[in-house]
């Protein structure tokens, strides 16, 4: 109950103030440039990386990336950004 309330006020705000809904929502932001670089700000971990898959937990379920020849170009806290062949990103609401 307290996280549907705490949600319908941050999304008040977001609307009515102008504010960034990923920064008001704790939604994740991604960018991509064609099929080689993938952007991923507001995650909250990397939970699994190989040549061919990439996987980060976000607030509300995961981010899979997949595709080949991955490379992890930076990453901080609550960025990462991926090059390679990326061929699929899937939201998995878990």
């Amino acid at each position: 109950m307290a996280r549907t309330w705490r949600k319908q006020i941050k999304n008040w705000l977001a609307k009515h103030m102008e504010l960034p809904p990923d920064v008001m929502m704790d939604l994740p932001r991604i960018t991509m440039i064609g099929q080689i670089h993938i952007y991923i700000e507001n995650h909250k971990g990397l939970l699994a990386f190989s040549d061919k898959e990439l996987r980060l937990l976000l607030t509300q379920g995961q981010l899979l990336i997949k595709g080949k020849s991955f490379v992890i170009k930076t990453i901080l806290p609550e960025e990462i950004l991926l090059e390679g062949e990326i061929n699929h990103v899937i939201y998995l609401n878990e």
